[in-house]
């Protein structure tokens, strides 16, 4: 948990809001992040809002994680059960990797603030393309604990014992291993 004598290393994060609903003057999910983003040092890539849309999610963060310019995508919003919250299920076919962990911690944390009410999000991560994705639900208090309890220390190169930063350049080796661009 402590942190070493390392340089800090700034990222470029994307923030995706999934509402019908939200405006850019209204989202404060997505504004949360945003500023806890660039209040950490990194830099925010992009922010988009989309509607709850398999396709508009899925169209937006293949974009970005082909985009190297765009370090790790994080979306909020539509981890629910409503008939409209479809995050996962748009995000969770294009996993090359699942970050099971993401969630359990996720839910550790929730648990602590609103108990047994965690149990209605589906918060989940993973990797698309050799890029970091982590989704989660749509209300700035999930978005503080998800980014203040988790994602802070896990971008920041100097968090020991380990960090997502240090492997990030070798998220792609089984690609360049057998040929294929990354």
């Amino acid at each position: 948990m402590s942190t070493d004598d390392r340089p800090f290393i700034a990222l470029s994060i994307a923030v995706l809001t999934v509402s019908d609903t939200r405006t850019m003057d209204d989202d404060r999910s997505g504004g949360t992040l945003a500023a806890r983003i660039a209040e950490a040092g990194h830099r925010v890539a992009d922010r988009r809002i989309v509607p709850d849309d398999v396709e508009a999610i899925r169209e937006t963060v293949v974009a970005w994680t082909k985009d190297p310019a765009v370090d790790v995508v994080l979306t909020t919003g539509g981890t629910g059960f409503t008939g409209r919250d479809v995050t996962p299920e748009a995000l969770e076919p294009l996993f090359d990797k699942r970050m099971d962990g993401f969630s359990a911690v996720f839910h550790r944390i929730s648990f602590d603030k609103i108990g047994v009410s965690t149990i209605q999000s589906r918060a989940t991560a993973g990797l698309v393309n050799a890029t970091f994705v982590f989704a989660l639900p749509g209300s700035p208090g999930a978005c503080r604990d998800g980014w203040d309890h988790i994602l802070k220390d896990q971008l920041d190169y100097r968090h020991r014992p380990c960090n997502f930063v240090e492997i990030m350049p070798r998220l792609d080796e089984h690609l360049r291993r057998d040929g294929r661009s990354a």
